[in-house]
Formats: C-alpha cells, sequence, structure tokens
C-alpha cells in the first residue's frame, strides 16, 4: 500500500496521526507539502511598483522563497518525527491543488485535512484546494477533521424547497 499524507500548515497532525490510525505498518508513506507561488510573487510584485526604482538585487522574493523552503523542511521534519516510521518527504511547489493530485497518481490512498469552517459540518467545512483534490484524486481519498468533528446538530437545514 502507497499512502500520501498532505501536509499542511496547521492541520497536518491530523493527517499523520490518520496514517497511524488507519495504514499497516508496511505501507509506503510520503509526506506531500506543496508550496504555492503567492508569497514570493506578491514580494516580488510588491518590490517592482516601486515604479522602476527597484534595484533588481534587492528583490525580496528569493529570499521569501528561501524561507518558505526552511518552513516546508522543517514542517516535513515535524511530521516524519511525529509519524515514527519510515517515510519519504516531498516538497512541491506550484498550483497546490493541481501538485497534490499530481502526487497522489499511482498512491492507494490519500490523507488531507478539511481546511474551511471546522465549526459545523457541511460542505463549507472544505476549501477550494482540499475540494478539488476529493473531486480529482486519482485514488481513494481519507477526509479527516485536524480536531473534534462538530456534532450532528451543526447540519445545515434542507432548502426551504425539500419538504
Amino acid at each position: 500500500m502507497n499512502v500520501v499524507a498532505w501536509i499542511v500548515e496547521g492541520t497536518w497532525p491530523a493527517c499523520v496521526d490518520a496514517v497511524r490510525r488507519h495504514t499497516p505498518d508496511s505501507a509506503g508513506v510520503v509526506l506531500l507539502h506543496v508550496t504555492g507561488p503567492g508569497a514570493a510573487g506578491a514580494a516580488r510584485g510588491a518590490y517592482a511598483g516601486l515604479l522602476g526604482r527597484a534595484d533588481p538585487a534587492r528583490d525580496p522574493g528569493g529570499e521569501v522563497e528561501r524561507l518558505g523552503a526552511v518552513a516546508a523542511e522543517r514542517l516535513l521534519a515535524d511530521a516524519a518525527d511525529r509519524l515514527g516510521r519510515p517515510c519519504v518527504r516531498v516538497e512541491r511547489s506550484g498550483r497546490v491543488e493541481r501538485e497534490v493530485v499530481a502526487a497522489a497518481e499511482g498512491a492507494d490512498l490519500l490523507i488531507c485535512a478539511r481546511d474551511g469552517d471546522r465549526s459545523r459540518l457541511g460542505p463549507r467545512s472544505i476549501g477550494p484546494a482540499v475540494r478539488f483534490a476529493v473531486d480529482h484524486a486519482p485514488c481513494p481519498v481519507l477526509l479527516v477533521w485536524p480536531e473534534r468533528a462538530p456534532g450532528t446538530a451543526t447540519i445545515p437545514p434542507p432548502p426551504p424547497h425539500h419538504p
């Protein structure tokens, strides 16, 4: 069995715990972190907005990328420590949701965590990137709550046109 666990800041412990709880010790595990293009691009854009006065040697985009890589490496190391068994750490960059789907190709299971409104049950508990991965994953998906799931009393009421 080959498992990909999507490691994201804030929700990664639940994904690692799900690997430990729901997969055999013999499973091949990939801890996947994806860095999106947003932060470095925003830093470059803001710096370029200095109307030609910007010194290209001082462009902060490279430093933002470096700091992001250091943070991702640390996050993957923490996840591997929590997992406590052999695994492969993979850092990818690009459109997050598409990189996750691509990384899941050939896997037997993708584990990811809800990333939306976690105060109630329902579709809004899943953000756009996780929704894309759930809808497009080429393998079964285990979707976990990062903390205790809300009670069934939080299910939204049916639409008014349904009896």
